[in-house]
């Protein structure tokens, strides 16, 4: 049997070999050519303003971080006494480690994400420059660039955690199936950094990408990543800043607070278990270390699946069969090693069935991510009715556009949460029926394990959306041939896809570790307030205070999105205004822009403009989410009686609970009514209902109505899909873990 320390340096020699092996394949990319001195001019445009952008996000974000770490530590080791039943012997050694955690997770998210992008922005030139000559070539070396931050992000992840309990049991006489307690913070810093990136990221990219299309392809009639286009690069830039650095942050902060939930609920699971005389062989370290045995396994699991990629040597094979072929490999490969982890950590003598329940509950998550996969295709792909339905409706303008996307957005929310209810429940009954105490909810936890085993694969999925965008645009910039745009525009169809997949991944992994995480703030509660393990801790919404904590959790979400999607609004009306000032002197046939041979955008102002922008747009809504269950938590304490001493932490369980559905519905309603709109516009601008242009009675082109109307729907889903709907899957992960971290001040 191994010991909690072996088990725990094999956990960072792994994640330590994940990072190696990212360093690998960025050097394997940057040996790739960068292709003619104009795709190099463009490249490095986008490159130095995502840099530019990040620094400046970054330097924000860390500023705040450092404030409320303050805050943190005054809190723990100042405002708050000292009591028998907690983990440490004073108040200040609390206050230290979780403030010490925070700080780590903040900063490893930060380098994470953006050693993650730095690697994304110069992956875009030698993806464009190898589609010169081989398409097999371009597709691995974006695959391989986004891995990179996959990666990165996984073992970071998992590094710190796993740092973090090596630290705490080395230089401190806590008891270690208390140490996750210590640690929370370090979910709760990566949530934190995770919430300010997706949101400054999202507001950015969505901005700049409203401005060109309405400007651009409406009313110039230009196409997509036209040159002539004066915000083509920042439009560029936000595809780095939002959907790599952006959903690098947002799946980094999912492992972190999964494998601290995980760990809480593990140490539950196996004290209950051994008071029932059941001890587990691997002993109750075993059951702690199990989640992040398990994920470092996957890390393995997904590096085989990464390198099996490739197209067949004619390259007449779809790139996307090619990445669904490497991820199926790093799903077997990760339910094998899961299968080993849970006989090896998990197996009970007393009860010997015991562990392939748990086994079984990993392949449910699995099942889950595989169907809201197939969930996001159907409701996002112009294949199937809902995108077609949308395109049909723009034939009589955008008021019929948008009322059948908020129909199709609406819709889509049944499905879902249908496949969460069963997960949950055969997860949980399955943990029940091994015969174990407690075993139901650490099911739950198996299964969300399950589907992040092979977050870093999809991850690299994620991330080779933008870099192959970026590479058609260079490539349609730098005026190419026609056969290599064929060539971008395949793996850009692609990338748009696995973008949609991978939201929709996020959304279904983000309801499973909330519920997780709301499980493991329900334990802590208990732990701090010295009630032991056998104590049930309810959440009774009849009671008045602990429903109108659940109705401003509900609130929340609404005023949230809101914030988010009124500062894409104002930052795009800004792009606008500029683009049409840089067009305004220009001639006009049929109302379609002559553009003279001689034309140069100016870039850099739309790029400041935006920047700027999304800087001070993204503090409101950040700060609104990270405070408000402080001040119901604080605040409800004058409800606090003698016989309802934890009406207060009751409140902020209902504000998590009831928030966390409304956040999961509404991220579901924004994520895919903004992918139907988006592909509908894809679907016409393929030929669909006249294309493009209509030809007039003299053969002279003309914008087709409808293409214009779906135009108008796909801006309207931009700021749904690609700002508040993915900076909602962190807002319901961030509830859970500052609700985690600040749950002894609430009691």
């Amino acid at each position: 049997m191994a010991s909690g320390s072996q088990l725990i340096l094999l956990v960072i020699a792994i994640s330590i070999c994940g990072l190696l092996f990212a360093a690998y394949l960025a050097k394997w990319v940057l040996k790739f050519s960068t292709g003619s001195q104009t795709m190099q001019n463009i490249s490095n445009a986008i490159k130095e303003g995502a840099e530019a952008f990040l620094r400046r996000q970054n330097r924000t974000i860390l500023l705040l971080a450092a404030a409320f770490a303050v805050i943190l530590f005054l809190g723990y080791g100042v405002i708050r006494s000292h009591r028998d039943f907690d983990p440490v012997g004073t108040s200040l050694e609390l206050a230290g480690w979780i403030t010490f955690s925070f700080v780590m997770g903040a900063l490893c998210s930060v380098i994470a994400g953006y050693v993650g992008m730095w690697v994304s922005i110069r992956s875009n030139i030698r993806t464009a420059t190898a589609a010169l000559s081989s398409l097999n070539d371009a597709l691995r070396i974006a695959l391989r660039g986004g891995a990179v931050s996959g990666l990165l992000v996984v073992a970071m992840s998992l590094l710190g955690v796993g740092g973090l309990f090596f630290l705490v049991e080395n230089f401190s006489t806590v008891e270690s199936t208390r140490i996750p307690l210590l640690i929370v913070g370090y979910g709760f810093g990566a949530s934190f950094v995770a919430l300010f990136a997706q949101l400054g990221g999202g507001i950015y990219t969505k901005a700049a990408d409203v401005g060109a299309d309405l400007v651009g392809k409406v009313e110039a009639g230009i196409p997509e990543d036209d040159p002539r286009n004066p915000a083509v690069i920042a439009d560029l830039v936000g595809d780095n800043v939002g959907d790599c650095a952006g959903r690098g942050a947002d799946l980094f902060e999912s492992t972190a607070a999964e494998n601290i939930g995980a760990m809480i609920l593990g140490a539950t699971l196996a004290q209950a278990a051994q008071s029932a005389s059941l001890p587990f062989a691997a002993g109750i370290i075993g059951v702690m270390m199990f989640p992040l045995v398990a994920r470092a396994f996957g890390i393995i699991a997904c590096i085989v699946g990464i390198v099996s990629v490739k197209m067949d040597r004619e390259e007449k094979m779809d790139p996307m069969q090619a990445l669904n072929r490497g991820y199926y490999v790093a799903v077997v490969l990760a339910m094998i090693a899961f299968g080993v982890a849970t006989r090896w950590l998990l197996h009970t003598p007393s009860a010997p069935d015991a562990w392939w329940h748990f086994f079984l509950c990993g392949i449910v998550g699995v099942l889950t991510s595989v169907a809201f996969v197939y969930i996001t295709q159907y409701y996002t792909e112009y294949k199937y009715r809902p995108v077609q339905s949308i395109a049909e409706a723009s034939k009589t303008g955008p008021a019929t556009n948008i009322i059948a996307g908020v129909g199709v957005g609406f819709e889509c929310t049944a499905a879902p949460a249908v496949v969460m209810g069963a997960a949950l429940l055969i997860s949980y009954y399955l943990g029940v029926s091994s015969g174990l105490p407690k075993a139901g909810l650490f099911g739950t936890a198996v299964a969300t394990m399950g589907m992040l085993a092979t977050a870093a694969y999809i991850l690299a999925m994620d991330t080779f959306g933008p870099i192959t965008d970026n590479a058609g645009g260079i490539i349609e910039m730098s005026q190419a041939p026609e056969e290599v745009r064929k060539k971008t525009d395949r793996l850009d169809a692609v990338g748009n896809t696995t973008k949609a997949l991978t939201k929709g991944y996020a959304i279904g992994s983000a309801a499973l570790a909330a519920f997780l995480l709301f499980q493991a703030y329900m334990d802590e509660v208990i732990q701090y307030a010295g009630l032991g393990v056998g104590y049930h801790f309810q959440v009774d919404l009849s009671k008045p205070v602990v429903f109108v904590g659940g109705l401003i959790g509900a609130a929340l979400v609404f005023l949230f999105s809101s914030l988010a999607i009124r500062a894409v609004g104002q930052a795009a009306q800004s792009i606008i205004a500029e683009v049409r000032r840089q067009y305004a002197k220009l001639p006009r046939v049929n109302d379609i822009i002559q553009f003279p041979a001689d034309f140069k955008p100016e870039y850099g102002t739309c790029v400041d403009i935006v920047t700027k922008a999304a800087l001070r747009k993204m503090v409101a809504p950040g700060l609104l989410v990270v405070l408000t269950p402080i001040v119901v938590g604080i605040l409800f304490k004058v409800f606090i009686t003698q016989s309802d001493t934890l009406i207060s932490a009751e409140a902020v369980a209902s504000l998590l609970m009831v928030g966390t559905i409304a956040g999961i519905l509404t991220a579901l309603f924004l994520n895919n009514s903004g992918g139907a709109w988006d592909n509908a516009k894809k679907y016409i601008e393929a030929g669909a209902h006249g294309g493009k242009y209509l030809t007039d009675a003299e053969g002279q082109k003309t914008k087709n109505p409808t293409h214009g109307a779906a135009v108008v729907g796909d801006t309207v889903g931009d700021p749904f899909k690609d700002t508040a709907g993915p900076s909602l899957h962190v807002l319901i992960k961030l509830l859970s873990t500052i609700t985690l971290v600040l749950a002894p001040l609430f009691i």
